[in-house]
């Protein structure tokens, strides 16, 4: 009867949780609504939902990894590597551009296999390893492209960035998409399911016969890979290939999958809650915007949103203990 109690009560924080997110969404909106006239333009709207869209394709992945019980700090780093890779290609080898794109994006998945084997293999932690890793491919990114922006990229990919369909931005369009395959990955299939288990216990997960270390290396992959398409789907909206694409990403990636739900200790989330995370940051710096605050304020204001989602993961955490 304690167990059924306790169970309710944690389903109960979860929902109640996850319904106190939406409704302070709704509510950041309707006040950024009645504060600046310009917030519910089209063309702001559009600004917002555009730059949403790059943080969003990064946190479906971080979320991906926070499911399984691990982190990547080198998301960031893999973008911006991973946009300097592709313009080399476009530009420098007039490689044909949809070609670099897709090559680049392996690449992505390619960092990202190196960071789960070293994490697998040697049994290393996913955050020590990681933040290496990040000054690895950082390294790379500068001493290839000597600190300065790639440009001349083919204006062929200028619509995958910068373009629209039916005034909704393509980028947001891309985001959507890959969502929607990542959401049907975790939801419906068997990998899916196995990195849930994984990411609840890794040592019964071994017992069940799981492959753990396929799971975690493939899922590093998946993360590499979506870093990747945000530093390109960057490049292409840019029309050029800076170096610090990505620079910020890494904790709008972690606090946009915590503030939807995603726990850092695993096995409890879904990638589509960090589509609303990231919502939610991307409108509080559109406020910052509009009401012209400096921006430096933004990097203030991820910093302390990080913080508020770690507590709130944290008290979640703790009600679930209690609830045991």
């Amino acid at each position: 009867m304690d167990n059924i109690k306790g169970n309710n009560l944690i389903q109960k924080f979860k929902q109640f949780r996850m319904s106190g997110i939406f409704i302070v969404f709704i509510l950041i909106i309707v006040i950024a609504s009645i504060a600046s006239p310009y917030f519910l333009t089209v063309y702001n709207l559009q600004s917002v939902i555009r730059s949403l869209a790059f943080v969003s394709i990064v946190a479906i992945g971080q979320a991906c990894l926070l499911i399984l019980g691990e982190i990547d700090l080198s998301v960031g780093a893999i973008a911006g590597l991973s946009g300097v890779l592709g313009g080399i290609m476009m530009v420098n080898a007039s490689m044909n551009p949809y070609i670099a794109f897709v090559l680049s994006l392996l690449l992505g998945a390619g960092f990202g296999f190196i960071n789960g084997f070293l994490v697998t293999t040697f049994n290393l932690n996913a955050l020590v390893v990681t933040v290496g890793m990040t000054g690895v491919y950082q390294g790379i990114n500068l001493v290839i492209s000597k600190g300065k922006a790639i440009i001349g990229i083919p204006k062929e990919i200028y619509f995958l960035g910068q373009g629209t369909f039916f005034n909704i931005p393509m980028p947001f369009i891309i985001m959507l998409i890959t969502l929607v395959i990542i959401v049907f990955i975790t939801k419906f299939t068997i990998f899916g399911r196995y990195m849930y288990a994984i990411g609840n216990s890794k040592e019964a997960s071994e017992i069940l016969g799981i492959r753990v270390k396929r799971v975690r290396i493939a899922t590093f992959m998946i993360t590499g890979l979506l870093a990747a398409l945000a530093g390109m789907l960057m490049v292409a909206r840019l029309g050029s290939s800076q170096p610090s694409i990505g620079e910020s990403w890494v904790m709008d990636s972690i606090a946009s999958s915590v503030i939807g739900g995603v726990a850092l200790t695993g096995g409890v989330g879904s990638p589509a809650g960090a589509l609303l995370g990231a919502a939610i940051i991307a409108i509080v710096n559109n406020i910052i915007v509009l009401f012209g605050v400096s921006p430096y304020w933004q990097t203030a204001v991820s910093g302390a949103i990080v913080v508020a989602a770690v507590i709130i993961d944290s008290i979640s955490r703790m009600v679930s203990k209690s609830g045991n």
